[in-house]
């Protein structure tokens, strides 16, 4: 058998025509194993790709308005407090268990009210020299009846149900009553209201 110069052999009677597919190593060129550094590249635009969906999904969080306090369901009780004697008209007292002031009117009526400012929700603290709530968050102000005397917040403290039962005074917390604006009706008395 002669071998031709160009690397060819020659194509006799004897020798059969190969098909380009048989031709072919049974591993094709296009076919590429997967090296240390491709998997590697791979595996940190997988991590790069995770992180940005992450950050992304927290920035959703970060700028998505909360939902208001108010509409919030919490789980709260009926709070007795003390009796009515036992708070002095023009008072305010603190009642941290229970997430609110027992306010208690010149005229001898009640208000129990929420800590949260009706404006990003921060504690509001009572001054007791200056007779007003006072937000250290954003400087809102509300008088002793919650009512608004400086914005930002959009409307008075929200307030909670009271009632007086053998001259003990109970609060329930399980509802808080969003307010839009101050209403007499709002005010609780133990006895006659003042006319």
């Amino acid at each position: 058998m002669s071998v031709m110069p160009s690397g060819k052999q020659p194509t006799g009677k004897g020798n059969r025509s190969r098909s380009p597919a048989a031709e072919q190593s049974p591993r094709r060129r296009t076919d590429r194993v997967p090296t240390r550094r491709s998997f590697l590249n791979r595996f940190w635009l997988f991590l790069a790709a995770l992180g940005l969906i992450e950050f992304g999904i927290m920035l959703v969080y970060f700028f998505r308005p909360r939902q208001p306090q108010a509409n919030r369901s919490k789980k709260g009780t009926r709070v007795a407090v003390g009796r009515v004697v036992d708070f002095v008209p023009g008072s305010v007292t603190a009642f941290p268990q229970g997430k609110f002031y027992l306010a208690r009117l010149e005229d001898g009526g009640f208000l129990a009210l929420s800590r949260q400012c009706t404006h990003l929700g921060c504690t509001v603290p009572w001054d007791a020299d200056q007779q007003q709530f006072a937000c250290p968050c954003h400087a809102s102000v509300f008088d002793m009846a919650g009512r608004v005397v400086n914005a930002p917040a959009p409307r008075p403290l929200d307030r909670f149900a009271v009632r007086v039962e053998n001259e003990v005074i109970t609060v329930d917390t399980r509802r808080r009553i969003r307010r839009t604006q101050f209403k007499e009706t709002d005010i609780f008395y133990a006895h006659n209201p003042p006319r």
